[in-house]
């Protein structure tokens, strides 16, 4: 099992903007090989921002990799760049695979 997340810093007051552009997205992973689920998590929160994480759980770091070179990764991210002023910064991958 392998875990790819990304953290998000969300900028104060635009949280629920950030859901809602989670919750309308076709996420396009519906039918992608080793796709087993997908959770949005909200975290803390400090004085600018809030700390989101995407959390992802494949098959294998194989699978994660593939769907990162395919269309329908393009299509998921296609609108990315049309969130001005919700995100602080880019997102933070940090990768897992499972041991035990």
């Amino acid at each position: 099992m392998f875990i790819a997340m990304n953290r998000f810093k969300i900028a104060r007051g635009r949280e629920e903007d950030f859901v809602e552009i989670w919750r309308q997205r076709d996420s396009h992973l519906d039918g992608v090989p080793g796709f087993r689920q997908f959770r949005l998590l909200r975290g803390a929160s400090v004085d600018d921002h809030t700390l989101f994480a995407s959390h992802s759980v494949w098959d294998s770091r194989a699978a994660f990799e593939e769907w990162t070179r395919s269309e329908a990764f393009r299509l998921a991210h296609r609108h990315a760049g049309d969130t001005k002023g919700i995100y602080l910064g880019h997102p933070q991958l940090e990768t897992f695979e499972a041991v035990l």
